[in-house]
């Protein structure tokens, strides 16, 4: 196959493989609105989706295309001579090629139809409460993911493969590496707090109008740049964002909690996701593989840097807190924005991930992190886990499981089986500092935050983070937007400042 023609043959194939994964996407969107009988055949829908998928990113055709145009394994992106985006594909479908024809696609059809129909079998042992209902399925779960890493092969440690398809290139040891003394890090900042006055938040648990509260949320995504025109905001049982097209990315959030904080932040956490995703899908990358974040934890960067950076800041309640108060009076009667801004930052431990606080809520990923890698090795049994989770959030976070809902089966990503997921979430953390602290060198960040209009700062992550969509890896990104490599001390330092210290930041 001639250069022009493996050009041709791999654009083909790529935004089909787009435009399949946005049908499969679609398909687990309405999920969730599904009647229960139906659920049975949506499963084998996604499951034929995805094995058709699969055939398509591991075929013939594709591989004749990269190898045309120079790809192997020695170099991956192709030929000198190729632009930087056409490197960037050909890198992107190599990689995936390489390790996706590893799996037969009756092993991807089984593995698909196992966890579409997990799904409701956790949604219910969640209701419930009850880990026994899931069990036997998560069971099965795990021996598919061993037998994953099997498959794709790997040196010292089976969830590298895992985490290679979340976070490119790294491996257990590099997250180790980080995550050990990160954890002590955070217990330590934790144990500093221990003694001051507790903070009162009780008026955050009273009932506030969903009405009034989708209204605030729906100004707050407008300040953030949130393209109404090109996104949507649903409900779930557990808040999430997808993408079901170029210009089509939705995002959901619950209003079902006890704290008027917990919906608020789910919406600008995926709101922050929904950035990126659309900011991605521009210009020529717009329908191919390269309109995706560099990794699920510059994914995960984005969505804690606006809940959290911008979110949870002094300057954002000193703009934001007369609308908020004035939506909500009788609420807020007697409750000044100090007060107001304390509760919102309030640290206390506790057994809920998605509720946790900034300090906390490594620790709580730090345990999953833990745990997922010793199921891998079989050094922990499922019929063990209730026990193994917590015992380990005891030990990390001093505080005690009263239920299995609010234990072992808060998150759906298990039954997903997407193990080497969680760590993205605590890594974005420190990615999210890094480049917080490299976009002050440009913006004066808390002058934009407390005047509402907060174009400054999602022009400048456009530029420097969204635009590039997958055409750098993780790594190389990150050295790109803040001239470092991965440095968990911005984190800590902004931490120590906010919360310790408390010198603002």
């Amino acid at each position: 196959m001639d250069k022009e023609n493996a050009l041709k043959t791999l654009r083909s194939i790529d935004n089909e493989l787009v435009l399949l994964e946005h049908i499969t996407a679609t398909l687990y969107w309405d999920q969730e609105e599904a009647p229960p009988l139906a659920q049975e055949e949506r499963s084998r829908q996604i499951g034929l989706l995805e094995k058709k998928i699969h055939e398509l990113a591991t075929g013939d055709s594709l591989m004749e295309a990269l190898v045309s145009l120079g790809a192997d394994e020695k170099k991956k992106d192709g030929d000198d001579d190729l632009d930087p985006e056409t490197k960037a594909l050909v890198r992107q479908r190599y990689r995936q090629l390489s390790k996706e024809s590893r799996l037969s696609s009756d092993f991807v059809r089984t593995f698909s139809e196992t966890t579409s129909s997990a799904h409701q079998v956790w949604a219910k042992a969640r209701q419930d409460s009850d880990f026994s209902l899931f069990e036997p399925v998560l069971e099965k779960i795990v021996g598919l993911l061993q037998q994953k890493a099997d498959f794709y092969g790997f040196e010292d440690d089976p969830y590298d493969p895992l985490l290679d398809n979340f976070e490119p290139g790294m491996k257990a040891r590099d997250v180790e590496s980080v995550f050990s003394p990160l954890e002590k890090q955070l217990q330590y900042i934790v144990e500093q707090l221990r003694g001051r006055p507790e903070v009162d938040d009780s008026f955050l648990y009273q009932s506030y109008p969903v009405d009034l509260q989708k209204k605030f949320s729906d100004k707050v995504l407008n300040a953030m740049g949130f393209d109404f025109d090109r996104g949507k905001v649903g409900l779930s049982t557990h808040p999430y964002t997808t993408t079901l097209g170029a210009d089509d990315i939705r995002i959901t959030t619950r209003y079902t909690e006890a704290s008027v904080a917990s919906p608020l932040y789910s919406i600008i956490h995926e709101g922050g996701h929904a950035l990126y995703e659309m900011g991605v899908s521009h210009g020529s990358l717009k329908g191919t593989c390269l309109a995706n974040a560099a990794s699920l934890a510059f994914h995960e960067s984005q969505s804690r840097l606006w809940e959290n950076m911008v979110g949870r800041s002094r300057e954002f309640w000193h703009c934001f807190y007369p609308e908020f108060s004035r939506l909500f009076p009788a609420q807020l009667k007697n409750v000044d924005e100090e007060a107001f801004y304390q509760a919102i930052n309030r640290v206390k431990p506790g057994t809920i991930r998605v509720d946790a606080d900034e300090v906390t809520y490594s620790l709580h990923i730090i345990l999953r992190f833990n745990l997922e890698r010793k199921l891998l090795s079989g050094a922990l049994a499922v019929k063990d886990l209730r026990d193994a989770w917590n015992d380990e959030l005891r030990r990390l976070l001093g505080v005690d499981v009263m239920s299995d809902k609010e234990g072992v089966l808060q998150d759906v990503h298990w039954s997903m089986g997407e193990f080497g997921y969680f760590p993205t979430y605590a890594l974005g953390n420190v990615y999210a500092a890094q480049i917080y602290d490299a976009m002050k060198n440009e913006v004066d960040v808390d002058s934009v935050i407390e005047g509402g209009d907060f174009s400054p700062i999602h022009d400048y992550l456009n530029k420097n983070v969204y635009s590039f969509g997958s055409i750098h890896d993780p790594k190389d990104l990150l050295m790109k937007v803040t001239k470092e490599d991965l440095d968990a001390s911005h984190y800590i330092s902004y931490l120590t400042k906010k919360y310790v210290s408390q010198e603002g930041y």
